[in-house]
């Protein structure tokens, strides 16, 4: 869903410049060096999709090693994730407004480690199937962009998306692996919720989860 525009946010968010790429903003560079970005070579982990950031800026924390791209094409949304990670004071962070549909644009291939998709838009009529973000046509420019035997992690409380992504990824030969559809009955303590799956899950929805590799090349 689209949230209201708040025109205020257009400059509140220039105060996180230094780790946030708003909406027109120059990125053009980035890709091939990410490394440099963050000053050190480390893995490279993206989120599509950051929302407000409970997820991604937990992640990071926990996982100082790392390095984290965060995407999101809302800029009201995204400048509330900044507000968090500049509020931890995490280093280790990038968040930009962008639209996945570039990502071969954004990183060099091979550059990136893992994708963590969230609770995507599930766009549940047939003729919408593409811009699922488990589409062919994503998980194409995900296999583009990730290391040889790097790996995607897909939440979702949509049961319909989730049978279309475990179809999917197999039909493109992704290795798949940890599948369930109650991920909260595991009880699993490395869990991260976003702000969606805790307001979801506390009425009762069951959490779909999967991990999926990208095979490694032939040697």
């Amino acid at each position: 869903m689209r949230l209201r525009r708040k025109p205020w946010i257009d400059t509140a968010i220039l105060d996180y410049a230094d780790f946030v790429t708003p909406r027109g903003g120059d990125w053009q560079h980035h890709a091939g060096r990410w490394a440099e970005e963050f000053g050190r070579t480390a893995p490279l982990h993206i989120e599509i999709g950051v929302g407000k950031g409970d997820f991604l800026t937990e992640l990071a924390a926990r996982h100082p090693a790392v390095n984290y791209v965060g995407l999101e094409a809302q800029q009201g949304v995204l400048y509330f994730a900044a507000r968090k990670a500049a509020a931890r004071e995490l280093k280790n962070i990038r968040l930009l407004v962008f639209d996945a549909a570039r990502l071969t644009e954004l990183f060099a291939p091979g550059e990136a480690d893992r994708i963590y998709l969230n609770f995507s838009d599930p766009w549940p009529k047939k003729r919408h199937a593409k811009r699922r973000l488990t589409s062919e046509v994503f998980l194409a420019r995900y296999a583009a962009v990730l290391r040889p035997g790097g790996e995607i992690r897909f939440k979702t409380d949509n049961e319909g998306l989730f049978s279309y992504s475990l179809e999917t990824l197999a039909a493109e030969g992704w290795r798949i692996s940890d599948v369930t559809r109650d991920l909260h009955a595991l009880g699993d303590p490395e869990n991260i919720m976003t702000e969606y799956e805790r307001k979801f899950s506390a009425r009762g929805a069951k959490i779909g989860y999967l991990a999926a590799r990208l095979p490694q090349e032939d040697t």
